[in-house]
């Protein structure tokens, strides 16, 4: 099911839009549902400053949340920057390149910046061997 026109193409992006749309609708349950304010400002507003984090579940057990995709010159794999889990790694990048038979699901969270949860949302990451940590 994935591959580059998938994540390069419209699939991807109308991940992206259906859990902003679903998400401005959980705070908005009057607006229509066919993704648009129609008039509604506050709807407008709020379903523009949403944001999206990816996770990418792989086969193997393994999941990486997306920071942004990575243009290295391939179209057989995905190619994207991820965001560690560990803290020790936070201070540099990863690039990190997946085939795309590899990849099982792709989940995407919306919410707005005033909604996030208080303590840091941690997504799974690396899976580490006797770590007890996805």
């Amino acid at each position: 099911m994935f591959n580059y026109d998938w994540f390069h193409g419209p699939g991807l992006q109308r991940q992206i839009r259906e859990a902003k749309i679903r998400c401005a609708r959980k705070r908005f349950p009057d607006v229509k549902p066919n993704g648009r304010g129609n008039g509604h400002t506050e709807y407008d507003e709020y379903l523009n400053q949403l944001e999206t984090r990816i996770v990418l579940y792989l086969k193997d057990g393994l999941s990486y949340e997306m920071r942004e995709m990575a243009d290295i010159g391939t179209a057989s794999a995905l190619a994207f920057e991820c965001v560690p889990v560990d803290e020790n790694y936070q201070v540099g990048a990863y690039v990190v390149v997946v085939p795309f038979e590899d990849i099982a699901r792709v989940e995407v969270f919306a919410v707005h910046p005033d909604e996030k949860p208080q303590e840091n949302l941690r997504i799974p990451g690396f899976k580490s061997e006797g770590r007890g940590r996805d």
